[in-house]
């Protein structure tokens, strides 16, 4: 937010939970004061039971792009999905929609037979899917099925990239003890502004567990201790240690994909911001 007013910018969302209109505490998305001082796009904006992709988000960002542009006016992209730069960055494989009939037969096709079988039928290995990525190897079924091609094949042929010399980029990373302090600080202030009351919210919708959604980090314990399996201190400590894990995951893909983009560690927000915007110059 202060790199965007030093540059008079507008912000653009790139977190695939902060889309969701159901979950504002929890995912910790720009209050209403923070919108309304600098303008925000694609927070807040997505129903939890729009299984948003992000083929979805790439195209959405595209046009939030184009009117930013429009007003004559800078855009800062800023999130936690990994997958969302890297569609900007690299382009998208232009994958058909699969139809919901197919997604639930790959399903149908991993429970029975297993993942081992499937990763031999899709032909992929350990390092392009990890070991028990449901998601992904489903998603990589499913295409196959659908179009007799597989992801890989799609994946090589790839469109909605910005154009070359148009951004810049940066990895904001600060050392991973003091991270992980400040994932269990935000998780405690997090019940305490509220979250439980909209986890509450969001299991009374009886979405389908499948859905996004119902995957964001905290909302399985959280729901457990509000069935009455889990003590709140407990439901506490399995979203601490959630968030820790998918901060690290996140550090993980960063070094792995974002290998020769500049890092920032942790500084005075004057100085991050000069920092920033010496990078982008």
């Amino acid at each position: 937010m202060a790199l965007a007013k030093a540059i008079g910018g507008e912000i653009v969302g790139a977190d695939s939970m902060q889309v969701y209109r159901d979950l504002h505490i929890l995912t910790a998305r720009p209050t209403a004061l923070a919108e309304a001082d600098v303008p925000h796009h694609l927070v807040g904006c997505i129903d939890g039971a729009q299984p948003w992709s992000v083929g979805a988000w790439q195209r959405a960002a595209h046009t939030a792009l184009a009117q930013i542009a429009a007003r004559d006016r800078p855009a800062v992209i800023v999130g936690g999905t990994g997958l969302y730069f890297r569609a900007l960055t690299d382009g998208l494989a232009d994958i058909p929609d699969i139809p919901a009939e197919t997604r639930l037969m790959a399903q149908r096709a991993l429970d029975h037979t297993g993942e081992a079988a499937v990763r031999e039928r899709l032909g992929i290995t350990g390092e392009a899917i990890s070991p028990g990525d449901r998601q992904r190897l489903v998603r990589a079924l499913e295409v196959l099925l659908a179009t007799g091609r597989t992801l890989t094949s799609w994946q090589s042929n790839k469109s909605g990239a910005l154009a070359s010399g148009t951004w810049r980029a940066v990895v904001l990373e600060p050392a991973r003890d003091e991270l992980y302090r400040n994932c269990d600080a935000r998780l405690t202030a997090m019940i305490g502004d509220g979250a439980l009351a909209e986890v509450a919210a969001l299991v009374d919708r009886q979405l389908a567990p499948h859905l996004p959604i119902m995957k964001a980090v905290g909302v399985r314990p959280l729901a457990a201790h509000l069935a009455g399996d889990l003590t709140l201190a407990q439901a506490i400590g399995l979203a601490q240690q959630d968030t820790r894990r998918y901060a690290k995951r996140q550090l993980t893909w960063l070094r792995n994909q974002t290998s020769d983009w500049p890092r920032l560690a942790p500084a005075s927000i004057d100085v991050q911001v000069e920092n920033l915007l010496r990078m982008a110059r």
